[in-house]
């Protein structure tokens, strides 16, 4: 195993050499640490000792290699999310899909290069609910050889901002808490920006974060929504926004009060220091687009200018700093005009000739109990919180990850290939929906692409228990959105709108509520790929199903070989 090792380090770095590329080895450590907010002192999950993580700044073209050590008293995965990961399935972390997690006091070494992807990405554990603490930014520049962003103005720096979510409670045994009785988790009791709540929360004040501009200047706000299950519109005090990128792919510009992020995705804005000289709030609060319960706090930091004065209150030096103006938290209207206005930055190379036509639908759903109204039956009329996609509810393997035992040839009690590519029934998916289709079938199951086929897939949402925002994160690809619409898809009339010439491409987009959304890419990464609702209360209520892309012709369309180090279950 040793001499392995070796090979590798040496073949990494002799491709890198050639590149002019680098290989960043890092070591993370999982581990309890004693993490203060909101008066309260309590031990949470953290990388290194630090909360947020560590932030990865690497090139396109670099490699990683990244040992995690598990110190915490969890099973524990990182996802890279966003990262292609070609023909690698084996680093890309979620547990149970493409490895099995890394027990207490073990470790593994995720080994991943940076294929033609530039901008702000982000990992985090995908395992239960440590992505509440255990999260940071993966930022990837420009190679060396071609090292300036095409933006419009160069920036003068560059601030990131990882927008969260903040408990009173171990987050895990809020989850356990939820998985028992059936009911919805507890809220959050604070949203952060780079894990501090802000001046509007309680003992919170004096850690607000501050960013130092010139007046002037044009800076580059990275925005990350690291949230657990919060949608979020983020704005700055009296400045534009300037939108460049998202999910690591550079968009057309476009001029913007505010920017709304699903959790996992990403936003990459320009801000011009254009106002006299003092102290503006950045805030994020939710955007709440289905009829549930939310955190309904406001969590700041604060844009300084060099020079803006300072005025004394209680005998500390303090700044007043002035409010920024978000949307109402149920603004739908203005969600949709910000994701509309996206689009790739020239004509980009869409599918046409579309080989796999999939229409999934999405949503929540409740199983009926034995005995309604008991311990374990406090969802809505006695019942059990679900969700799915075409109508099965997506139950994650124990003994196995699916990836290993499809690699092995032995998927028989581990997963089916029988996922359904259309609904088993045709209902008025956003009308008044028959109780009788509330409750679907639970199932590990798998849908298998050709290796290069050409794949569309209609997400669309529905209104069983509630009409709901649900961002969708497709593992191991990047889409584009070709269409986006309300109501039910037709493809008689919906399809003839689609943009064809320079739709964006991301990695997670949301189903407009009581809508639909369209997305296209080719199946060019063989191996297994989960496709979840990144609202990790959905995801763990079964809003997921996986991909089986098949090999294609010799080695280099073919999965790695597993690493030796790939953890057991």
């Amino acid at each position: 195993m040793e001499q392995l090792w070796l090979f590798f380090v040496l073949l990494v770095f002799f491709v890198a050499s050639l590149v002019n590329a680098e290989v960043h080895f890092h070591e993370f450590v999982i581990q309890k640490t004693p993490v203060k907010r909101l008066c309260k002192v309590q031990n949470s999950i953290t990388v290194n000792g630090q909360f947020p993580g560590p932030t990865l700044e690497v090139r396109n073209g670099d490699s990683l290699v990244i040992t995690a050590i598990n110190k915490a008293q969890y099973n524990v995965t990182l996802h890279w999310h966003g990262i292609r990961q070609m023909r690698n399935p084996w680093a890309d972390g979620p547990e149970y899909i493409t490895q099995c997690p890394i027990q207490p006091g073990g470790s593994y070494t995720y080994r991943f290069n940076i294929e033609e992807q530039e901008g702000t990405l982000w990992w985090h554990a995908h395992s239960r609910w440590l992505r509440a603490t255990v999260y940071g930014a993966l930022i990837i520049r420009p190679p060396l050889s071609s090292p300036h962003y095409p933006f419009p103005v160069l920036p003068k720096r560059e601030f990131t901002l990882l927008l969260g979510q903040w408990w009173d409670r171990n987050p895990m045994d809020v989850l356990n808490q939820a998985q028992f009785t059936g009911a919805a988790p507890n809220v959050s009791d604070a949203l952060t920006i780079n894990g501090q709540p802000g001046d509007l929360y309680r003992c919170s004040s004096q850690e607000t974060l501050r960013f130092l501009v010139g007046s002037g200047e044009t800076i580059l706000l990275r925005v990350i929504n690291s949230a657990l299950n919060q949608e979020l519109f983020f704005g700055v005090a009296n400045h534009k926004l300037t939108v460049v990128a998202a999910d690591a792919s550079y968009t057309k510009p476009f001029s913007t009060n505010v920017i709304m992020l699903g959790p996992g995705q990403t936003t990459d804005v320009l801000l011009t220091a254009d106002q006299p000289p003092a102290h503006y709030y950045m805030a994020a609060h939710a955007y709440n687009s289905a009829n549930a319960p939310f955190d309904n706090t406001t969590t700041t930091a604060i844009i300084q200018y060099k020079g803006a004065p300072c005025v004394t209150l209680q005998g500390k030096s303090q700044a007043r700093a002035i409010s920024a103006q978000l949307p109402g938290f149920n603004d739908t209207a203005t969600a949709a005009a910000f994701t509309a206005q996206m689009k790739s930055p020239s004509k980009v190379e869409i599918p046409l000739d579309i080989d796999e036509d999939l229409f999934f639908t999405v949503g929540l759903g409740l199983f009926n109990c034995p005995t309604p109204n008991t311990q374990r039956c406090q969802g809505p009329n006695g019942t059990r919180f679900t969700a799915s996609i075409n109508n099965v509810s997506f139950v994650f393997p124990k003994r196995s990850s699916i990836m290993q035992a499809y690699y092995q040839g032995n998927p028989a009690g581990v997963f089916t290939t029988d996922f359904p590519p259309v609904p088993p029934l045709t209902f008025d998916y956003t009308g008044n929906v028959s109780r009788g289709l509330w409750q679907p079938t639970r199932g590990t199951k798998a849908y298998k692409l050709k290796f290069m086929s050409k794949v569309q897939i209609i997400l669309q949402d529905t209104s069983i228990v509630t009409t709901e925002n649900h961002p969708m994160h497709l593992h191991g690809y990047e889409f584009y959105v070709v269409g986006t619409g309300i109501g039910n898809f037709s493809p008689s009339k919906d399809t003839a709108s689609f943009n064809l010439l320079d739709p964006p491409r991301r990695n997670t987009i949301g189903t407009p509520p009581g809508g639909w959304v369209a997305i296209r890419f080719v199946a060019d990464n063989p191996g297994v790929w989960l496709m979840h609702c990144h609202l990790d209360s959905h995801i763990l209520w079964g809003l997921a199903m996986v991909f089986l892309v098949e090999n294609g012709e010799g080695h280099l369309h073919s999965v790695q070989s597993p690493p030796l180090d790939l953890p057991g279950c």
